[in-house]
């Protein structure tokens, strides 16, 4: 039996990484004992707070180690009810909340319910490299809609009523985004919500980066604006990259009830209830005054603002500056290398690791992580500096 007949058909249009072979280069040169300088990171580099540690270590003493309900605690739920009020201008209930492992999980669950065969969802390029990946699980056509540095790398109005057709069912937004760090202006988010709620397509709002935001912008929430775009709206947010948790694995979404159960059905036959431990320390971080992350958005801006000075002192580099997240685009077309060439030779030639921009649907570009310290900043684009300047096609 061929191995091609022996696998679900739908797997045939799942994209293998394109950065595989750069992380697992990256881990082989550092094995060998090679100073490899890491810029590839999408979780931030600081360890999660004690406090939320000793919440999960009390949970763990008192025995709270078995099921809980598939959507969360209920405990946990009325905390993401109250954050989500206080911060976003959004009334759930927590019936209306989703407790999954992690927001990508969040997201895979979202458009497994909402998506058909056939249906189509819109997804701005750069993307975050598993939102085709996610529709094409669902046997549906990721419809991918290109975006310019002039705008930020955000959807124009024009663009996007251009992609919409009878199939277009869902639009997938970041804001902040990875890996352009683009932020939504209020105005702009109320324009795109007037169109979805005129043809009727969900939003997949994808808002994990929120409390990361730079130069006094203000992060919106697209379903905080009327109940019409409210109803069509899925806001997806969670603890990792806020609350440095990455591998705690608590995600969660608000959705209308009709979705949130439909979600809670599906998560029900799949993974069931996240971590009852992870959702114990999920409870402690939302109950916190936001001292860490307000002290990590300073670091991350103070971290940003220096590679962009390094960066504006080489010539064949270019980049608009990120108003989120923990990310510089960089737009690479002058070196004349192909993203996955340039990423490949830079670790192979200076050991320095960065993402292809191939991963996020544009080839002339990469993504540089400043999830790293200044000074490992620093010593990483002192190499980038004078490779770019010497390298070759």
């Amino acid at each position: 039996m061929k191995i091609d007949t022996r696998l679900a058909e739908r797997l045939k249009k799942i994209n293998p990484s394109s950065t595989l072979a750069i992380t697992s280069k990256a881990k082989k040169l550092k094995s060998e004992g090679k100073d490899v300088i890491t810029f590839a990171a999408g979780e931030p580099d600081f360890d999660t707070p004690d406090f939320i540690k000793q919440a999960a270590i009390d949970a763990l003493k008192s025995g709270f180690t078995k099921y809980t309900p598939t959507t969360g605690t209920l405990e946990l739920r009325q905390l993401i009810c109250q954050k989500l009020k206080k911060d976003n201008a959004l009334d759930y209930s927590p019936e209306q909340i989703v407790v999954s492992n992690g927001a990508k999980h969040c997201i895979y669950n979202a458009l497994t319910v909402l998506l058909n065969r056939g249906d189509e969802a819109i997804i701005p390029m750069p993307y975050w490299v598993s939102y085709p990946e996610m529709v094409n699980l669902c046997e549906a056509i990721p419809r991918l809609v290109k975006t310019s540095a002039d705008n930020g790398f955000k959807i124009s109005l024009s663009e996007l009523k251009k992609h919409i057709n009878p199939k277009t069912k869902v639009l997938i937004l970041n804001s902040p985004s990875n890996p352009a760090g683009s932020v939504y202006t209020r105005q702009e988010l109320e324009e795109i919500a007037a169109i979805c709620v005129e043809k009727n397509i969900f939003v997949i709002s994808d808002e994990i980066y929120e409390k990361i935001i730079f130069d006094g912008a203000r992060h919106e929430s697209i379903a905080g604006f009327n109940k019409d775009i409210y109803d069509l709206t899925i806001t997806v947010n969670g603890l990792s990259k806020s609350y440095s948790m990455t591998g705690w694995r608590i995600g969660y979404l608000g959705a209308p009830k009709d979705v949130a159960s439909a979600i809670s059905n599906l998560q029900d036959h799949s993974t069931s209830n996240a971590n009852s431990i992870a959702q114990k320390a999920a409870v402690c971080a939302l109950s916190a005054p936001e001292d860490f992350t307000s002290k990590i958005c300073l670091e991350f801006q103070k971290r940003r603002d220096y590679l962009a000075l390094r960066l504006k002192s080489i010539p064949k580099l270019s980049f608009v500056l990120p108003k989120g997240a923990f990310y510089m685009f960089c737009d690479i077309s002058k070196t004349g290398l192909s993203s996955m060439a340039f990423a490949k030779r830079l670790l192979e030639e200076e050991h320095v690791s960065v993402i292809p921009g191939i991963s996020f649907g544009m080839d002339d570009y990469i993504r540089i992580s400043f999830a790293t310290s200044v000074e490992e900043l620093g010593r990483g684009m002192d190499r980038i500096a004078k490779w770019v300047e010497e390298v070759s096609v």
